[in-house]
């Protein structure tokens, strides 16, 4: 058995890709428009998140269902439901500075130097950890309070 994937269903393809490409920072796999079935999946991994040469281990997979001819869009609730993706990471503290300026809220702020979580625009909880030991604690994120849910 290999794990796969995680699939989550997004509603703006476009603010969903800014969030986890250009800000959470995960690379674009592959893409494919599915015209028969009026849906877009790209996939993403982390940077060298590989098992085996050009074989991506961990994989997201970010789901799209095109407006309805009528031009209604389907809305997901309760993204935290099915608990959350976690992503090590080199710096935690740089990761969640570059995650603010792009205008990402850190809703639970790396305190301890370890641990932080961050939502997608669906409300997707990602969970981010320090790689190896936690940091020292550092300001501003030692005495930034947690904001909404986690």
């Amino acid at each position: 058995m290999k794990y796969l994937h995680t699939m989550v269903r997004v509603t703006d393809l476009d603010a969903s890709l800014r969030f986890y490409r250009d800000a959470l920072g995960l690379e674009v796999l592959s893409r494919r428009d599915h015209e028969p079935g009026r849906f877009t999946l790209v996939f993403l991994a982390a940077p060298g998140d590989t098992a085996a040469p050009g074989d991506t281990a961990a994989q997201v997979e970010l789901t799209y269902n095109w407006p309805a001819p009528d031009g209604t869009v389907e809305r997901y609730e309760g993204g935290r439901n099915f608990g959350h993706l976690a992503y090590a990471v080199d710096d935690i503290y740089a990761t969640c500075q570059r995650l603010s300026d792009h205008g990402v809220v850190i809703a639970r702020p790396p305190r301890d130097g370890r641990m932080a979580f961050v939502r997608s625009p669906d409300g997707i909880s990602i969970e981010l950890l320090q790689a190896g030991a936690a940091r020292p604690p550092a300001e501003p994120w030692a005495s930034m309070p947690n904001t909404g849910v986690w």
